[in-house]
């Protein structure tokens, strides 16, 4: 996207600038700029990209950002809540501790990337897909992954309460730990996820679900159980 669009490098930009880029209309690709602290609040960046930038709590609180795209950015306690991220695409990014509460997610893609910690609090999250991606003690409850294929995604103490997972794939997943009531998985297939730290009252939200012998084992054993 970067090579298509006006590039600005290497500088810092607060939010006067950032607005008057806004209202000329055209998107903008931003290329290890610091926007650390910046106010973004509100403004209109759909389309924009953003590659090496730092974001360090950065304020892009109810923010336009329908269809941008995120390249090796970091920004840690970032505050995304209830912007538009709809058909956004993260790569390689670090936002750890970021707040996506309330935010749209529709259609996003994120790969690659550390959320460790975040929050995505009645996020609106229809067909976002996730892959290769760190969401230990993330913040999660309610989130649709319905049919979504999951591949290396690490929920390792998240919180999934309420979660859908029902016919999901997870390949070289982690739940362990994870908080898991009232989450649904019938017709999920578990075989690559680490279950490790399943409690009894947890076992019985895999009803429907396909696990596999070694799991079953390591489940009963986890229970207390010796399998003979």
């Amino acid at each position: 996207m970067s090579a298509t669009l006006p590039v600005i490098t290497e500088q810092t930009l607060d939010r006067a600038r950032l607005a008057a880029l806004a209202r000329e209309g055209s998107a903008q690709a931003l290329i290890g700029c610091d926007l650390e602290e910046a106010d973004l609040s509100g403004l209109d960046l759909a389309s924009w990209s953003f590659e090496r930038c730092r974001l360090r709590r950065a304020n892009l609180k109810g923010a336009m950002l329908e269809g941008t795209a995120w390249t090796g950015c970091r920004g840690a306690f970032a505050d995304f809540r209830s912007a538009d991220l709809g058909e956004a695409t993260f790569s390689g990014c670090d936002f750890n501790n970021a707040n996506f509460d309330g935010a749209r997610l529709v259609e996003a893609r994120i790969a690659g990337c550390k959320l460790t910690g975040a929050s995505f609090v009645e996020a609106k999250t229809l067909d976002a897909r996730f892959e290769e991606t760190l969401l230990a003690d993330a913040k999660l409850p309610g989130f649709s992954f319905r049919k979504a294929a999951l591949k290396r995604v690490d929920f390792a103490q998240a919180d999934l309460c309420k979660c859908d997972f029902r016919e999901t794939v997870f390949e070289a997943c982690s739940l362990r730990d994870a908080h898991l009531t009232d989450a649904r998985f019938e017709g999920a297939d578990l075989r690559g996820a680490d279950l490790g730290g399943i409690r009894l009252v947890d076992a019985k939200r895999f009803k429907g679900a396909t696990i596999s012998r070694q799991q079953a084992g390591e489940i009963l054993a986890e229970l207390g159980l010796k399998v003979r």
